[in-house]
């Protein structure tokens, strides 16, 4: 049986725990499938271990969260449906090298799967499953001409311009993919 001396230092450890949890916080710029792969597989695994998880999701990046998985014409205007058109949502994110015509992604979904390593849509439920918070850049959103309607719904509704972003990720590592 434990003394209460131990069970007083056992739940300051909790608590000390608890309020000094660790934060990770990714800013995601990218929309290549590799770079999405590796924000995804951090994001998931540090949450998994108990760790603070925010993704800021910027520019191209975007596509990660988009409602639509396919091409599509998203967002208000020409250009902005233009280009919402040309990102093509996650299932049409390219590799970052050697992507020819958009083929490499699906190899590496393929060998992925056959080495029994989780796929990029795979990574993103999982890093949902765990808590990872997502949240939209209101800059990007303004410029691709986007709302949160066409997010999917997990991302928070709170849409972030930078200042705020830095005041969610203060006190905890930031990287930048």
């Amino acid at each position: 049986m434990r003394s209460e001396r131990t069970l007083k230092i056992t739940q300051s450890i909790i608590y000390y725990k608890m309020e000094h949890k660790k934060k990770l916080s990714i800013i995601c710029f990218s929309g290549d499938f590799d770079k999405l792969t590796a924000a995804f597989t951090l994001a998931s695994g540090a949450a998994a271990v108990n760790n603070e998880v925010n993704i800021f999701f910027t520019f191209w990046g975007l596509n990660a969260i988009k409602m639509k998985k396919g091409r599509a014409f998203t967002g208000k205007g020409f250009l902005a449906r233009f280009f919402g058109f040309l990102m093509g949502g996650i299932n049409n994110v390219p590799l970052s090298r050697l992507n020819f015509a958009n083929i490499s992604p699906k190899l590496m979904n393929y060998m992925m799967k056959k080495s029994n390593v989780a796929t990029l849509t795979e990574l993103i439920d999982a890093s949902i499953a765990v808590g990872v918070k997502l949240y939209a850049c209101e800059m990007s959103m303004q410029i691709l001409g986007l709302t949160m309607d066409d997010f999917i719904p997990e991302v928070n509704k709170e849409v972030l311009g930078v200042a705020k972003f830095l005041d969610i990720s203060e006190g905890g590592d930031r990287i930048f993919i």
